[in-house]
């Protein structure tokens, strides 16, 4: 057996473990760090009184009344995430195949945003503008004649009077996350019409037809019967394989005026996060979907991976894939554990 004499060295002018020696030296070289007001926290909404739901799919998040909505959001407040994205889950009675709900001036989401933002002015507000809460078929828009499709420009003109709606709720940020053709630009010129021009919008521009977001579905209402064909979104959603396409779908967000850009999902998308990042100057939002969220969980709870760790490992890959904010699950826990509080 040989033994280290100590006596060997190596002729080296350049030795870059000299910048991780010790926990102060790798804070100075850090190069991404993460923030609780990175954070937006995505909330699900219910109607009347009913205790919170759980969502079985995504553990730890629940489905929240107004009142508790507003709790929540206070102390999301309190550990330092500044936003929110509000997602209803309507009663199915009130679905059709014209997602007409969505047009009702005393929407669940509407009372939900006015609620939050009069307890709380200082939060930031975002809400989805798509249809798929609200239609019996689950598509985020208006399907053709036949059934066989979305119709773009119907669909887009429904968005239109949707978005002016959430803006004179007092939202901050629209989010149309339909991938219409036209929709922002149609939305921008409709909210300053309507007076609304300090409400910015924040696309999903590069939004993929992913299998990911199944536990979503479930939370919102808008899956379909577990006897009935999937989802098919490929007509309206980006394809996975699509690198190019994704950033031409950012830059036209831009030009028709966004205010800030999205790639949806984010784990599985750094590369694109990256492409448009690289492609814009516009602030850059990804969205940690639920299937990742899900998926972290389900390996955690059978032992193989740390929760905590794998949880702030992928926001960190994310952030410095370079998205300027993230939409995810974790946003209490991680903001607690950035914090040093724990769970």
């Amino acid at each position: 057996m040989s033994t280290m004499s100590g006596s060997f060295k190596l002729d080296l002018p350049v030795r870059p473990r000299r910048l991780r020696r010790t926990a102060g030296i790798r804070a100075l070289v850090e190069e991404t760090t993460l923030r609780p007001a990175d954070f937006i926290a995505p909330l699900f909404v219910i109607d009347g009184k009913a205790a919170p739901e759980p969502v079985g799919s995504m553990p730890g998040v629940e489905r929240l009344n107004i009142a508790d909505l507003v709790k929540e959001c206070r102390g999301l407040l309190k550990t330092g995430v500044r936003a929110v994205a509000l997602f209803p889950k309507i009663d199915p009675r009130l679905k059709n195949d014209h997602g007409t709900a969505a047009l009702d001036e005393d929407a669940l989401i509407l009372r939900a945003v006015r609620a939050v933002k009069k307890a709380l002015p200082e939060l930031v507000v975002i809400t989805d503008i798509a249809l798929d809460p609200y239609t019996t078929h689950g598509h985020d828009g208006l399907l053709t004649s036949d059934g066989a499709d979305v119709a773009n420009d119907a669909t887009v003109e429904v968005l239109v009077k949707m978005s002016v709606l959430h803006a004179r709720a007092g939202v901050d940020f629209v989010a149309p996350s339909d991938m219409m053709d036209g929709r922002i630009a149609a939305i921008r010129r409709a909210l300053d019409a309507a007076g609304c021009e300090q409400t910015a919008i924040m696309a999903y521009s590069s939004k993929f037809a992913s299998a990911f977001y199944g536990p979503f579905r479930d939370a919102v209402g808008s899956s379909k019967a577990a006897d009935s064909a999937p989802l098919d979104k490929r007509t309206y959603q980006l394809s996975p394989a699509n690198r190019r396409e994704a950033v031409v779908e950012a830059l036209l967000d831009e030009s028709e005026g966004a205010d800030a850009l999205m790639v949806k999902p984010a784990g599985p998308y750094l590369d694109i996060i990256r492409e448009v990042r690289d492609a814009t100057r516009k602030p850059l939002a990804a969205y940690q979907v639920s299937g990742e969220y899900a998926q972290l969980h389900a390996a955690a709870k059978l032992g193989w991976l740390d929760l905590e760790r794998t949880a702030m490992e992928s926001l960190l890959a994310i952030k410095r894939a370079g998205a300027d904010m993230i939409l995810t699950y974790f946003a209490k826990t991680a903001a607690r554990l950035l914090q040093g509080g724990g769970k």
